[in-house]
């Protein structure tokens, strides 16, 4: 039987519940593996980042266990009560949906820093660039790369003369960092090697905002987030597709 369509805006949490509920009817029995996410994509007629998203809710709600290199299973004991509308009750926002309201705003932030930054601010913004490399060198030592990336962005953020604007970057920030949806993914699918291909993105960000280019730093840190969305659509080792 083909599943409801789905049409609504927050479609991670409208997948959610449609697996929740086959799930405690029996459709998908317990201890069973789910079909993968792309059958899954293609049964709701609905991204494959959407199901993604779907599938971390229902493993934070205790639904799913996530099982790299094997798939994904529904657990052998469910949770009692409310459980994945209490996850939805935390007000977490969609990963993806973080990273498009970011999209929108970073980008301004970085051409207007390039504009207005003071020689200190610029110094600073290398300074905190040069951090991030020493934390992804020595993943073990002090603050992980994720503090510093941070840092990073709150600098250019900063740098940036519309307070407002600046603000709205590190809420978004925050909200990243208060989501429990945007820590699994980047469990699974953030690695050493990502975090580098990160930093030679905030190269061109540096070099363009140093060189007062507005023009290069936007496009420098629209390229950085959509990369970083492309990055965790992708299928990572391990991953069951």
């Amino acid at each position: 039987m083909p599943s409801q369509s789905i049409s609504t805006r927050r479609l991670y949490r409208e997948i959610a519940e449609q697996i929740r509920a086959r799930i405690e009817a029996g459709k998908f029995p317990l201890g069973a593996r789910l079909p993968s996410e792309r059958e899954l994509a293609e049964s709701f007629d609905v991204s494959r980042s959407s199901v993604r998203e779907a599938l971390i809710a229902l493993e934070i709600s205790g639904y799913v266990d996530v099982r790299m290199g094997s798939g994904i299973y529904v657990c052998a004991l469910l949770p009692t009560g409310e459980g994945l509308r209490q996850a939805e009750a935390a007000a977490e926002m969609a990963p993806f949906e973080l990273l498009e309201a970011r999209l929108l705003v970073e980008p301004e932030c970085a051409a207007l820093a390039a504009q207005h930054a003071t020689p200190e601010q610029r110094a600073q913004l290398a300074e905190l660039h040069r951090a991030t490399e020493w934390a992804h060198q020595h993943p073990a030592a002090g603050q992980g790369p994720l503090h510093y990336d941070r840092m990073f962005h709150q600098a250019v953020a900063q740098a940036c003369p519309n307070a407002a604007l600046a603000s709205a970057c590190m809420h978004l920030w925050d909200l990243r960092e208060r989501s429990r949806m945007f820590q699994r993914l980047d469990d699974y699918f953030v690695t050493p090697a990502i975090w580098q291909i990160a930093w030679n993105e905030h190269v061109r960000i540096v070099d363009a905002i140093c060189a007062g280019d507005a023009v290069r730093a936007r496009h420098a840190m629209a390229y950085h987030i959509n990369a970083i969305m492309a990055r965790l659509r992708e299928d990572p080792e391990g991953w069951v597709s």
